[in-house]
This record gives structure tokens, sequence and C-alpha cells, in this order.
């Protein structure tokens, strides 16, 4: 039995001598690489955590002393540690979740995989325990150098020293790297420390002098290291800058030396005040393919090859993000106003190539959503149209810019929101199913959902070309269709994919619902009711040709996938009162839950957004003469009013 295997929880570590924990550090890699290679997950992170997240619980008495992971894709080491070692369905419904979840143990603090919002959640908790008597209780805090560049971060920093009688240890693994090499002026300044001579040769200098002492002289050293670095902090001058907001800086420490990195952690958990740890860590350490990667050492990876790396599997259609990316491109070309901004996310938003073009024409903020959206209105003001990039789910962070700082100055600025609507294995942090119904209450907001990748290029060149107002173009992750075909296109730019030989039923299809909504029309009119599909292409505002359609139909179909309250169907329902149209609506998508990882296809079943489940509850209004269809004179009634229908086989 190996001695990962031994470890249900984190006191086993305890009784370990050095040599056997050096032996797990190596066993703990190997089972990342080969059961992360069968499921697909955050790789590069946790490979370069394993000797840190050793000490933070050699130290600390979890979950006594809770541990909040910023961002908490780094914490797959952490559930090995605390008894959850079946990684063989992680990511998937009913297996482990990709982040920290509070359901699956009491060692998982925060869920959110938003970054930056650690050390609010610390300063919190540790004011929490010393006003309720708990001060024995310390609070910990591990965030990468990429999330300080994240403005949450500084605004904890800055409160958090106004009562300094708290045990709270902040440990910052610094790899250089968020999801690619870390930018912005902190970056730099932390780049500094890492590479300067004074700290290097300060540190072998050091370890030669004791290196003469013989045996007794290295013990000494491993001794007095977490001490040392005090002093060399001093030579980095990032005690000056902590110092000065009132905190104890300790570092830099080598974060895969285990016995250093207990001794300082030792340190900041007896201080009794707020402690920085600065631990220097290696994105994806012990595996070569991740170390040799380039573009971001394996953060995130699909299903590989443990001995190459190499992907297993691939599709033969570009991704949406892949299109938006040769779209930008090729606007970019055309028109020198076109610049991007994107928030510690280049290559995942699909920036890189505009970057390799233009790379004076690309802005990467870090992880600072609120100020990547208020530079874009500056920008525009100067006379640019700024293209903002960003998943669905971090959109959120910036409505009030949008808001406040975009629309209200009426500022051409598009926003591009990739991996809108439903993620799957990330879980409920990463769905992008609130942007439909947040922005669409901004006032003078435009807001398209391509259905394939012509439409990603339509809409790009539509977005861009105004000058007065934010514009959005959503898309979802995965593969892109080339092409869903259109039978024409109305005066008002609506494109009708399938019409029926009756108008009983109007399908409004968001984006990627086109498909689903096709197959629920061909469902129907095997059961004699006519279905006519459209894609609105934009959304929002609702185009008056979607009102007159409505008007000639006997039922509404909205179909979207983002949450129902207050999505696009609302907007249509209530765009259709006010014109005085009284045709049913019935408003399809998500429901306002928080949705548990699982598969893409998994989700939308559950929430009855399949073809077979939606046709199925038309033909039971129908049957229930909620809704009357239209039939041409002398005709039988339609063949759905026998006992026992089913819609999918018309018996």
């Amino acid at each position: 039995m190996s001695i990962l295997e031994k470890i249900s929880s984190p006191r086993d570590l305890d009784g370990l001598t050095e040599s056997q924990l050096k032996v797990l550090a190596l066993e703990i890699r190997e089972f990342l690489i080969n059961k992360v290679a069968l499921t697909g997950g955050h790789l590069g992170p946790n490979l370069g955590v394993v000797e840190l997240t050793l000490a933070i619980h050699r130290v600390f008495d979890s979950p006594n002393d809770p541990i909040v992971f910023d961002t908490g894709h780094q914490s797959y080491v952490h559930k090995l540690l605390t008894g959850r070692q079946d990684f063989s369905h992680l990511r998937e419904r009913g297996g482990l979740a990709g982040y920290p979840q509070r359901s699956e143990s009491d060692h998982d603090i925060v869920e959110s995989s938003h970054a930056s919002s650690s050390l609010s959640w610390a300063d919190g908790i540790s004011r929490g325990f010393a006003m309720t008597g708990q001060s024995d209780r310390a609070v910990v805090a591990v965030v990468g150098d990429g999330s300080l560049t994240g403005g949450m971060t500084w605004e904890a920093l800055n409160n958090m020293t106004d009562d300094n009688a708290r045990r709270m240890v902040i440990v910052v693994n610094d790899n250089g790297r968020s999801y690619a090499p870390t930018i912005g002026g902190m970056a730099r300044y932390l780049n500094d420390v890492r590479t300067r001579k004074s700290y290097r040769s300060l540190r072998r200098s050091s370890e030669q002098f004791f290196a003469k002492l013989g045996a007794p002289g290295r013990a000494l050293y491993r001794g007095v290291r977490g001490g040392t670095h005090g002093f060399l902090s001093r030579a980095s001058n990032n005690e000056a800058l902590y110092s000065n907001l009132d905190i104890k800086y300790i570092g830099p420490i080598d974060g895969h030396d285990l016995h250093a990195m207990e001794e300082a952690l030792t340190q900041a958990k007896n201080y009794g005040a707020p402690v920085i740890v600065h631990a220097i860590t290696e994105k994806g350490r012990g595996y070569q393919p991740a170390r040799d990667d380039q573009d971001d050492q394996f953060h995130a990876v699909g299903k590989i090859d443990p001995v190459t790396g190499r992907a297993l599997s691939t599709s033969s259609q570009q991704s949406w993000t892949g299109v938006f990316s040769d779209a930008l491109l090729a606007e970019g070309t055309r028109n020198k106003k076109v610049v991007a901004i994107t928030a510690a996310m280049l290559r995942p938003t699909g920036l890189h190539a505009f970057a390799e073009r233009f790379p004076t024409r690309v802005h990467d903020v870090g992880i600072a959503e609120q100020h990547a959206v208020t530079s874009a209105a500056g920008l525009a003001y100067a006379g640019l149209h700024p293209v903002v990039a960003m998943y669905a789910t971090f959109v959120n962070r910036a409505f009030d810019q949008i808001l406040m700082d975009v629309a209200l100055h009426k500022a051409g600025v598009t926003f591009v929101l990739d991996r809108a609507g439903v993620t799957g294995p990330d879980g409920p942090s990463h769905h992008g199913m609130w942007d439909l119904s947040i922005l669409q209450v901004v006032p003078g907001i435009r807001i398209a959902a391509p259905r394939d990748a012509i439409r990603v290029r339509e809409e790009l060149a539509e977005a861009v070309a105004v000058d007065d107002a934010p514009t959005v173009i959503r898309f979802p992750k995965g593969s892109a269709p080339e092409e869903i075909a259109a039978l024409r296109r109305t005066e008002g730019g609506v494109d009708v994919l399938a019409e029926g030989d009756r108008e009983d039923v109007l399908i409004v299809a968001v984006g990627p619902m086109a498909t689903i909504a096709l197959d629920v029309a061909e469902r129907l009119r095997a059961q004699g009711i006519g279905a006519t599909v459209v894609d609105p292409r934009w959304v929002v505002p609702v185009n008056e040709d979607v009102v007159e359609l409505a008007r000639r139909h006997r039922l509404v179909i909205t179909l979207e996938d983002g949450v129902r309250v207050g999505g696009i169907g609302t907007r249509i329902r209530q765009r259709l009162r006010e014109a005085g149209v009284d045709t049913a609506v019935d408003e399809l998508g998500l429901p306002d839950l928080f949705i548990d990882h699982a598969s893409r296809e998994q989700i939308l079943t559950d929430a009855g957004l399949t073809g077979q489940q939606i046709a199925r509850d038309v033909v039971a209004q129908v049957l229930g003469s909620r809704i009357p269809v239209a039939r041409p004179d002398g005709e039988d009634p339609h063949p759905a009013t026998s006992p026992g229908f089913d819609a999918v086989t018309g018996k």
C-alpha cells in the first residue's frame, strides 16, 4: 500500500518522516497526472502546490483552522489529504467537484471559483473568530500571484490591519502565472523578487556557510531557514511594501522545500497578527509536458495521454472561441480603431492571435474585470472601439461599470462573452447563465446570440459598427457548427429557420438553442402541428418582426440557455403585452438555481430543454385545449387526441 492510500485525514501526515513526505509528494504527483489524464481538469496548478499544501496541513488543523483557496482550482491536493481519493469521476455528475465544495467535506470552506476574494473571506472569518471568543483558531488564505492583480485583494489588505489581534496567514502561491504569465506592476515586482541577484546570492552564501560546518551545519541551516527569510525579504524590499500596510512578511520561500515551508508557516501561525508567507512555486512541477507548454503550462486539460500530455480527442469543428478569434483578427485588419481588452485570459478568450498581429492594440489588465470595462469606456471616448473579451460568468463582476461607465456615457464598447450558458464540468460558479437576465436591464444595450460560426462573424462586424451604445456577443463553450441555414431573413433581420404548413407555434431560439428548436419543430410537424422557428440574431432589443410573427401564431415558445427568470422570454412576453398581442408565451430556460457540475447534455435534460421534452409539453397543451390549433375546414382533429399519445413516436 502506498503512503497516499494510508492518508484519510490531515492528521495522518503528523507521524511521517521527512523521507516519507518526499515519497508522498512523488506519489501525489503521479496520482494527479494519471487520474486527471482520464477525466480532464486543472493539472498544472495542482502539480505546483503539492509541498505547499502538505506543509499547510501539517502546520494547521483543518477544518478547525479554515483554509480558503482563492479560485480553488489548486485544491486537488487538499482533497487528497482530506479523504477524497476517488478521482475516477472528477468533474462528472456524482463525482468530485473540480473546486472546493462544502457538500463534499467540512474541510472545504469557500466554493466560489471567482478570483481575488479569498483575503476578504479570511478577513471576515478571522474577525468573526475574534469577536466570538475563538481567537485560538487560525485562518489560512491561499492566493496566487495572479489573483493579486485583482483590486479586491488590495481592498482586503487595506482593511485587515485595523485590528491586528487575529491569527490570519496569507500564503501567496507565486508561480508567475494565472492562466498565462501574470502581468502588471505587481507581477513585475514579484518577478524581481524571484530573479534578483541579491536574494539568490544571499541564499547561496547562507547555504555554503552552513554546509562548511558539515552535517550539524546543514541541520542548523534547515532549522533557521524560516527565520532568515525575514532578512532575505529586506533584500527584496517586499517587507517594506507589506510593512507599510502593517502586515508581517515572511519570504520569499522555496514553495517546494517542505521543511522551509513548515518553518515559515509555523512562525506565521504563532505571530498572532496578519502575516504574508511568500512561496515561490513552479506550475506543472514534476511533469515535463506541462513544463514544456508555453501557453499555460497545462492550467486546464481535457483527456490526455499521461505520458506525452497529448490530447486524446479533438473535434473536426472549430471552437466558438476559435471562430471569434479569427473574426476579430479580420475586423481588426479592416478597422484600425478596433482594440481588444481581456482580464488575464488572453489565450482562453482567443485574443492571442490578435495580440500577435497587433501587439500594441491589446491590453491584458490582469484579474480586474471592473478596471477593464471602465478603461474600455475611456478608450471609446478617445475614438477607438474596444472589444472586451471575458467568460460570461465573470461579466457579473463588472455590471456597475457596464451600466454607469459604458451605457450611461453611450460608449461604443463590444463585450464578447465566451462560455455563455451551461459550461458543464466546472460547476455553479462557472456556468455563464446569468448574463442575459443581468445585462438586458442596461438601457440602450444590444445583445446578440450567434447560432453558428457564420453568425459570429456577421454579428461581430455589426457590433463594432455601433459607436453609441454597448453591444454584446455571447456564445457557449465547445465546437461551433459552421452554418445552421435559414430559409429566409425578414426585413427586420430575423432569420426564419423553419416554417410549418400552419402558424400554430412560434419558437424563438436564442443562439445555439436553434438546433434544439429545429428538433422540436420536426417532432411537432410529425403530429400535425405547424411550427415556425426563428433566430432573432439580436435578442435585445426585441425585434418588431418577432412581435408580428407572434401575433399570427397561437403559442410562442422562447428557448434560451440562460436563467429563465428575467431572461429573453420575459423580455419578449413584456414586449408582446405592450404591443397588445395576447398570444400565450412559454418561457423555457434554466432554473434559478446553482447548478452542480455535470455534462451540458445532462443539465439541459434536467431543465427540460430537449427536443423530446419540449415537444411533449406542446402536445400536452394542445390536448388540454389550452392552445387552439389552426385547421383547414373539414379536417379531422389532429392525431394527438387519442389517449396515451406519445409526441415522439406519434402512437
